[in-house]
């Protein structure tokens, strides 16, 4: 996706990501289906992990990217905002945070 310059649905992938390892986490520590949420802040207090500085600062922004994607108001807007830069490093980001998470689980 990200290749062939589908940069919002890269992102929202990103967050869908995060939020997959996030339940399963959740579905590991409460031994229960977790809730129907897209908030990875809540999901990650509900996992019970502590995230460094910069993964928190970058969950909150993912968290909130997800509204976006979810529900464009201004798609033309929107192409402006995620460029192909600003993209790349949210995937970056996503990886390292999916491997902080995938870490976490017991395999």
């Amino acid at each position: 996706m990200f290749k062939a310059g589908r940069y919002i649905y890269t992102v929202f992938m990103c967050h869908l990501s995060l939020e997959k390892m996030l339940k399963a986490k959740v579905e590991e520590n409460k031994d229960k289906t977790p809730p129907k949420t897209h908030d990875l802040v809540y999901l990650v207090s509900l996992a019970g992990l502590s995230p460094d500085k910069d993964t928190e600062k970058f969950i909150v922004e993912i968290s909130n990217l997800s509204i976006v994607t979810r529900y464009p108001k201004d798609f033309s807007r929107m192409l402006k905002d995620f460029s192909q830069e600003r993209v790349e490093l949210i995937l970056l980001k996503t990886k390292e945070a999916f491997q902080w998470i995938k870490q976490s689980i017991q395999l």
